[in-house]
């Protein structure tokens, strides 16, 4: 534009406000007129594009969440489309606001500047004449051209807007396409609009099919060659035939066909079917795929013929029978021997597993809280990303990369091609926070904006990644008491907490003797154990818990010779005098007889439970109570 041309358009503009007539299209003559006298926007003030803080930009976001997660794959394949020239795709709120866009990175810079942006306003008060904004104002998609546009900040650009509706008629957003340069013809933008017009169609079927799961969908068109693949509109029916939702196309004919007007939806919803179609809901089964598209003919009380494709609501699925008592998942049922505690805590486990349910597992350190979190993952995928981060050993000034990933060149040192942060990583599986109660206050901020958001923005980026996964946390920390002390967010706790599973410590395992004799195989399949060793080790209080046990088996496994274990191979920890001080009443059994080994071992294992002890030795209580009172032995205090 030359210096001449601003001074040229803002004289038209107030030449149409003195209410000159207009070569303009009728929708921008009006929407000027709207600027002048219901904004009291002034052409000759040049406004430069606004950009809404991050804090407001989130609470839009917030609120288009489903529709910008519906809307996502067709504006990735409708850019596709346009990639290569020139053009940036805008997803704006029904106030106006750009809640997703996707454009070329290396623009980022002119698009920011030029509003073409995501937190950029759009809405005529803001912006006047624009296409986003005279889309809301009109409902209609059109193409607002270069010096269409009201203010002379965005007359270099060309911008075509088709509205969304929801399923519930009321306009829900508006889909952008704009480029920063074009043609000076406006009809070289008539394909642009009617791609992002089509696209705008097939995002309300789209969010008309999710949001009637559970419903009768009858999808029309005016060709049955289209009529499975791409149809015009669609309708929803509740369980009596009634309309319960509808995009733009299918609210302009039901519209028409009673003579109402489109705009207000209201005499549409909750109405019959058969007022509009001679049809009622017992021949929608004719229309379904099962029957040729050529024949599946739908008439309206205005004599229109449709081709129309009902869809059926799914059957309800068959309720799953409660499994059999103690039947636990395979991923689970490995995890236990018979104790009863632990055989409890999987049983909920199991139950919590395919639901998305925080669980946070709380026991001492070592007692597998990661083995069981992977698990749970299992019981319901093998293939998705099991992704564990350790929050205590995350150092402060590589949370935000490690965790976040960053964009390419995003800080010095960085690299070329970005790269994605851990969290991303657990895109589409399930994120493993071990130990969470170490977690830094400043980091726990920023993991709960993750949580509520569902979405992360890597360091450098401007556009967020959204996520879907299950979280899994675990502490060896009282969370309750750290959130009381002030030491750990409340609203954190809450969101990892829904479900607290308790592991419980090795030395109050009754199946530790299983344990062991399944770690000594996993270690060397051809390993044996002496009684009065294996007696040992069952009387030990295992601190550590399995970790320590596991390191205790496979140190073994390295001093055994011949493939055997003897009590000279355990550890000093494992000495008479070191047994002596873990539990007083513990017999030493450096002299004892192989049989009072062997005794000891099988009450070890049995808990001192002397009927389940003769059960296993295949004996009566009173030969057991005989043979632990010749030996001296007795259960610990």
């Amino acid at each position: 534009m030359s210096l001449a041309a601003p001074h040229r358009h803002i004289r038209e503009i107030e030449t149409v406000a003195l209410g000159a007539r207009s070569d303009r299209d009728p929708a921008v003559h009006r929407s000027w007129l709207r600027c002048v006298e219901t904004y009291r926007l002034d052409p000759a003030r040049a406004v430069e594009a606004y950009i809404l803080p991050d804090t407001r930009l989130r609470e839009h976001r917030q609120r288009s969440e489903g529709l910008i997660r519906t809307a996502r794959s067709g504006l990735e394949a409708l850019y596709r489309q346009m990639a290569g020239h020139g053009y940036v795709l805008l997803l704006s709120d029904e106030a106006g606001v750009t809640v997703d866009f996707v454009g070329d990175p290396t623009l980022n810079n002119r698009l920011r500047s030029a509003g073409l942006y995501l937190g950029s306003e759009w809405s005529e008060p803001r912006a006047g004449t624009c296409a986003v904004g005279s889309c809301i104002a009109t409902g209609e998609p059109l193409t607002i051209h270069q010096d269409d546009h009201f203010d002379v900040t965005h007359t270099p650009l060309t911008c075509s807007a088709a509205p969304i509706y929801d399923t519930d008629g009321r306009l829900a957003a508006v889909l952008d396409i704009s480029a920063l340069r074009s043609p000076d013809a406006k009809r070289s933008q008539s394909l642009v609009l009617h791609l992002v017009t089509e696209t705008a169609r097939r995002i309300e079927l789209a969010n008309l099919m999710a949001k009637s799961r559970g419903e009768w969908v009858v999808r029309f068109s005016r060709s049955s060659d289209f009529l499975d693949v791409d149809p015009d509109g669609a309708i929803a029916l509740d369980a009596s035939g009634r309309v319960s939702g509808l995009t733009h196309a299918a609210q302009k004919l039901l519209a028409s066909t009673i003579g109402a007007d489109w705009r207000d939806p209201a005499p549409l919803l909750g109405r019959s079917i058969s007022d509009f179609f001679d049809l009622d809901l017992n021949a929608l089964p004719r229309l379904t795929r099962a029957q040729p598209s050529e024949s599946r003919l739908l008439t309206a009380r205005d004599g229109l013929s449709l081709f129309a494709h009902a869809i059926a609501p799914p059957s309800p699925a068959p309720r799953a029978q409660r499994p059999a008592e103690g039947a636990l998942p395979p991923a689970l049922a490995g995890l236990t021997g018979g104790d009863r505690a632990m055989a409890a805590l999987l049983g909920k486990a199991a139950r919590l597993a395919p639901t998305a349910i925080p669980i946070c597992l709380h026991g001492e350190t070592g007692t597998g809280k990661e083995v069981l979190a992977r698990a749970i993952h299992r019981c319901c995928s093998t293939e998705r990303p099991f992704v564990a981060l350790n929050c205590a050993a995350l150092p402060e000034s590589l949370i935000e990369a490690e965790l976040f990933g960053h964009a390419p060149g995003a800080f010095t040192g960085a690299g070329p091609k970005g790269r994605r942060g851990l969290i991303e990583a657990a895109n589409g599986g399930t994120l493993f926070l071990d130990e969470i109660g170490d977690m830094p206050l400043a980091l726990q901020s920023r993991l709960l904006r993750v949580l509520a958001e569902r979405e992360i923005v890597p360091v450098g980026a401007h556009r967020p990644v959204a996520l879907s996964l299950r979280v899994l946390s675990a502490s060896h920390r009282d969370l309750a008491a750290l959130v009381a002390s002030g030491a750990f967010r409340e609203d954190l706790f809450y969101r990892l907490a829904g479900a607290t599973l308790h592991l419980p410590a090795l030395r109050e395992r009754s199946d530790l003797g299983w344990l062991l004799d399944r770690l000594l195989g996993e270690t060397s399949g051809d390993l044996r154990i002496e009684p009065a060793a294996r007696a040992r080790l069952l009387a030990h209080r295992w601190p550590g818990n399995v970790r320590e046990l596991k390191n205790v088996v496979e140190l073994l496994a390295a001093l055994a010779e011949d493939g055997v274990i003897r009590l000279d191979d355990l550890p000093d920890a494992f000495a008479p005098l070191a047994l002596e001080r873990q539990d007083s009443a513990a017999p030493a059994m450096a002299d004892a007889s192989p049989e009072a080994a062997d005794l000891r071992a099988v009450l070890v294992e049995c808990r001192w439970n002397v009927s389940q002890a003769a059960r296993r030795l295949g004996c009566d209580r009173t030969t057991v109570h005989r043979r632990m009172r010749r030996w001296g032995l007795s259960q610990p205090l």
